[in-house]
């Protein structure tokens, strides 16, 4: 008894922590505020927000990366959730406008629903524009499977850096501690198991 009292809390844990290691990869952790001259610190070519979960903080982490001169292009994904209202790239724009964002740094996909659609949409629009170096901004507990979708659809000659919102409604440090985290977590996994098949039709 005093053997599996010690051995569960133990296996919780390194699943707690591997599980946050794992669906959060982070270009992102060892840079400064701004960017700089070389390594995974340098500037972007554009910024790609997708919407879903908590569009608005995400929306904000793709406008303070812009603000911060990490790249001069946004870029928002997404389908309109309510389909009779705006999209939500149409919502993350006003956004960003209204945050002081120029009209012209600012792209939008107004057609993508699925994490899948939101590569596939705006892969066009990366080839379109000539982007090099994307930053991807999503959910921490999405960004990789979101990464594992737009690897799979954008050239390899594109480079593709993460960065997960690092507050969020849907998520914080402390998710283990909430049902609604423990969903999000597990159903992350199952899509991401499922997507070799799903890439491979």
């Amino acid at each position: 008894m005093l053997k599996w009292l010690i051995v569960v809390p133990i296996v919780l844990l390194l699943t707690i922590f591997s599980l946050s290691i794992y669906l959060e990869p982070n270009s992102f952790k060892h840079c400064q505020k701004q960017p700089s001259d070389s390594g995974e610190c340098v500037k972007g070519d554009v910024i790609v927000a997708i919407s879903g979960g908590d569009t608005g903080a995400r929306t904000n982490s793709a406008i303070e990366l812009y603000k911060n001169g990490w790249a001069d292009k946004i870029l928002f994904s997404g389908a309109a959730q309510d389909k009779t209202g705006p999209s939500n790239a149409v919502a993350m724009k006003t956004q960003a406008l209204e945050a002081g964002i120029p009209d012209e740094s600012i792209l939008i996909d107004e057609t993508s629903e699925t994490t899948k659609q939101n590569a596939s949409n705006t892969q066009a629009l990366i080839e379109q524009e000539g982007f090099g170096n994307v930053i991807l901004v999503t959910s921490a507990y999405h960004q990789r499977r979101a990464f594992l979708e737009f690897d799979k659809r954008i050239d390899d000659s594109v480079t593709i850096r993460n960065y997960p919102v690092k507050t969020d409604n849907d998520w914080s440090f402390w998710w283990w501690l909430t049902p609604r985290g423990w969903s999000l977590a597990i159903s992350e996994m199952v899509k991401i198991v499922a997507l070799p098949a799903e890439v491979s039709r």
